[in-house]
């Protein structure tokens, strides 16, 4: 048997080393108690250690035994991969000035939308807040025809409510009258007849029938029209009629507007007019 620190032959039944008095067991003993140790080769040359080898019998290097301690060879410790760096949230304030721009953005956009658009909402909005202008139907003389008349057609769009047809007129070249003075002809000669009809009412009227009208004047040299119109969409007809006249053909001055009326006092619509003409301008 053989000392299994220093591999120095020992009498059978021996407890101790003669060399380094190490204790030793039987072969039986330690064949029962651990596994049989497979030879070790030379990490450096690969050469076959002797058991117990501490360094190599070809290259002398040292090499690891079972019985060294581990703290005897250098341990290599690696350093820890670097972690890769945390993306940080926005921070809070900034996401918050973003949602209150893409808001302001809408609304903007929204109020843009109302002021501009014919859909029937948009109108009923503009006109509630005032926001449309009144629209010219009529700012140039007429001329009308002895035994004639002339139109102008005008519509509303759908959704339209508290408007007016006004304006003012006149027959050139002559003076205020009524057909109830006592020189009937010579005041038909100045007189003209003013109408705000509806389309159907203006095709029975057309036709010479009497028919119901949103404004008449009578026969009149001059007056003023403010003359309101139904809720909603309509298509309807400015009337200038001198039937009654067989001979004199009349020019009528005349200026006539659509007014979209609101609660808006009138001084704030006049500055909402200038306001418009400068953003136009």
């Amino acid at each position: 048997m053989q000392c299994r620190k220093c591999a120095a032959k020992l009498p059978e039944g021996s407890q101790f080393c003669l060399k380094c008095g190490e204790p030793v067991t039987s072969l039986a003993t330690r064949s029962a108690s651990s596994p049989a140790i497979a030879p070790s080769l030379c990490d450096a040359c690969g050469s076959q250690l002797a058991e117990g080898a501490q360094f190599c019998l070809k290259c002398g290097r040292p090499v690891a035994s079972p019985g060294r301690d581990a703290e005897d060879f250098p341990v290599v410790v690696e350093p820890p991969a670097a972690e890769p760096r945390p993306v940080l949230p926005p921070p809070q304030h900034k996401r918050h000035v973003a949602v209150w721009i893409l808001l302001l953005a809408g609304l903007i956009a929204l109020i843009a939308w109302l002021a501009t658009s014919d859909n029937a909402v948009a109108q009923q909005v503009q006109e509630f807040a005032g926001w449309k202008r009144d629209q010219t139907i009529l700012d140039t003389p007429v001329s009308v025809a002895a035994r004639g008349f002339q139109d102008v057609k005008f519509s509303l769009p759908e959704g339209s409510v508290n408007v007016a047809v006004v304006g003012e007129f006149k027959v050139a070249g002559g003076n205020q009258g009524t057909s109830r003075r006592k020189d009937k002809g010579k005041d038909d000669d100045h007189n003209i007849e003013v109408y705000v009809l509806t389309e159907p009412a203006f095709a029975v009227w057309q036709d010479g029938y009497t028919t119901g009208s949103l404004y008449e004047s009578g026969r009149v040299a001059e007056g003023s029209m403010d003359a309101e119109l139904p809720a909603g969409a309509g298509v309807y007809y400015l009337v200038f009629s001198n039937k009654f006249a067989p001979k004199a053909p009349k020019t009528v001055q005349a200026t006539v507007q659509l007014r979209y009326r609101s609660w808006l006092p009138e001084s704030i619509r006049r500055l909402e007019t200038r306001v418009r003409g400068w953003l136009e301008f």
